[in-house]
C-alpha cells in the first residue's frame, strides 16, 4: 500500500475528500477501516528493522494504524500543517501538548477566555508538576507581552473562545511568542480548518476536539494535534507512544469520512448561525448577542481578517439570571439542551452551570460568563424553525 500524494494545486475542498488516501490492492473507493491492534511480519528481520526505525511499516496500533494515518494526513493537509497526530479526545490533545514538552520550572501564558477543562489543566494539573502559569486577557497584546518571563515556553489560546466568542489576534501573538522563544498553541475547534488555519498566521501548534465540527454529527470522540516535525520528534511522538492517549481506528474513520463534508457543513452552520444571531438581536428580553461576523461584535474586523466565516456558535444574554436562562431552556421544543456542540442538531447550554461551573464566580465574571448567558450551537435545521422555537420560548417566559 502507498499513500496517495497531495498535489500542491489541490484546493481545500478537494483535500477534504482525497487528502492522505490509502488504497489496498482491492482499490476500494471508501477509505478502509483497519480494526487491528497488531501486525504480522514475513520474517523476524522485518519487525527488528521497523522497531529500529530502519524500515517503514506498522508494528502496533498504539504506535500507528493505517486508518488513523489517513485521518492525520488529511487533517494536516487541511490545516496546512507539516504533521498531525490524532488523540482520543480534544482534552487528550491539549494535555499531551503541554505534558510532552513542559518541565518543572517552565511557564505558560494562557488567554482567560477558554474552555473550563483547559483552564483546569493550565492552572491545576500543570501546577502539580511545578509548571507555573499566568492568565491574561487574550485580546490585550500588552498583557501577553508583560506576562512573559524567561521561563515562558508556551502561549495558549482559543479563538473564537468558548463561550464568549472573543477573538485573539493570531499574527500579533505569534510574533510575541517568536520573540520570546516560545511556542503559540491555538485551539481551533470552534472554527475548524474550513474557516480558520492558525498556522497561516504564525501559530506553532494547533489542537482540535474533533468530537465537534470535524465529526459533525455528535457520534464519536477524538482530538488532533498539528505541529512541525521538530516538535513531533523532540517531544510529542515519544509521549504519545508511551502514554497511549490515541484515537481508536473506528473513531478516526468516522472523522476521516466527515471531513469530506466539512466545508459544506460549516458554510451551512455559518449561514444558520448568522440568521439566528440577527433574529435574537431583535428580541425583547435579549440584551446582548455575540457572533463574530455581526457588526456589533467588538472584534468583527479581526474576526473577518482571520476567518472565512463566523462559525456555528452564538452566545447571548437574557434579562435576569440563572432562573430565567433555565426557564428559556425548558421552554424550547426543537433545540436540545446539551453541553456538546458541533452537531447537526442545534444544542444549547448554560455555561455558568456546565462548561465553566468549576470556575469561581469571580473568574466567570472576568471572562464574561454571566448567569444569564446561553451558548447556542446552531445546527443544520431550517433556521426559520430555530427562530420560531426561540420566539415561542421567549414569549412563554413573558407570560
Amino acid at each position: 500500500m502507498a499513500t496517495q500524494k497531495n498535489p500542491k494545486n489541490w484546493r481545500p475542498r478537494t483535500l477534504a475528500v482525497r487528502g492522505g488516501q490509502i488504497r489496498t490492492p482491492f482499490q476500494e473507493t471508501a477509505e478502509a477501516l483497519f480494526l487491528t491492534s497488531g501486525y504480522a511480519y514475513d520474517g523476524p528481520e522485518e519487525p527488528e528493522a521497523r522497531f529500529k526505525g530502519e524500515a517503514d511499516g506498522y508494528t502496533y496500533s498504539r504506535y500507528g494504524n493505517p486508518t488513523v494515518a489517513m485521518f492525520e494526513a488529511r487533517m494536516a493537509a487541511l490545516e496546512g500543517a507539516p504533521v498531525a497526530r490524532a488523540t482520543a479526545s480534544g482534552m487528550a490533545a491539549v494535555s499531551s501538548v503541554f505534558l510532552s514538552a513542559l518541565r518543572s520550572g517552565d511557564h505558560v501564558v494562557a488567554a482567560r477566555a477558554m474552555f473550563g477543562a483547559c483552564r483546569l489543566v493550565v492552572e491545576d494539573i500543570l501546577a502539580r508538576f511545578g509548571i507555573t502559569s499566568t492568565i491574561v486577557d487574550g485580546t490585550d497584546l500588552d498583557a501577553w507581552q508583560k506576562a512573559l518571563t524567561p521561563a515562558t515556553k508556551m502561549l495558549f489560546l482559543e479563538t473564537p473562545a468558548n463561550p464568549t466568542l472573543a477573538i485573539a489576534d493570531l499574527r500579533a501573538i505569534a510574533e510575541i511568542a517568536d520573540k520570546a522563544g516560545a511556542r503559540l498553541v491555538v485551539d481551533n475547534a470552534f472554527a475548524s480548518p474550513a474557516l480558520q488555519r492558525p498556522m497561516q498566521f504564525g501559530a506553532h501548534i494547533v489542537v482540535h476536539s474533533s468530537t465537534k465540527y470535524i465529526d459533525g454529527q455528535g457520534r464519536a470522540m477524538g482530538g488532533v494535534i498539528l505541529c512541525r516535525e521538530d516538535f513531533l520528534a523532540e517531544h510529542l511522538q515519544t509521549f504519545l507512544r508511551n502514554t497511549g492517549p490515541i484515537i481508536s481506528p473506528f473513531n478516526a474513520w468516522l472523522h476521516l469520512k466527515s471531513l469530506e463534508t466539512l466545508d459544506l457543513r460549516m458554510r451551512a452552520h455559518c449561514e444558520n448561525a448568522r440568521a439566528v444571531a440577527d433574529f435574537l438581536a431583535e428580541q425583547k428580553g435579549v440584551h446582548r448577542v455575540l457572533y463574530p461576523f455581526r457588526d456589533d461584535h467588538p472584534q468583527v474586523t479581526l474576526a473577518k481578517a482571520q476567518m472565512d466565516g463566523g462559525g456555528g456558535v452564538v452566545a447571548f444574554e437574557i434579562d435576569g439570571g440563572k432562573a430565567e436562562a433555565f426557564a428559556l431552556e425548558r421552554a424550547l421544543k426543537l433545540i436540545d439542551i446539551s453541553n456538546n456542540l458541533g452537531d447537526a442538531k442545534s444544542l444549547i447550554t448554560h455555561p455558568a452551570t456546565t462548561t465553566h461551573c468549576k470556575l469561581t464566580p469571580e473568574a466567570r465574571a472576568a471572562v464574561g460568563v454571566s448567569d444569564g448567558m446561553l451558548r447556542l450551537a446552531v445546527g443544520l435545521e431550517d433556521p426559520a424553525d430555530l427562530c420560531d422555537d426561540l420566539a415561542e420560548a421567549l414569549r412563554s417566559m413573558r407570560k
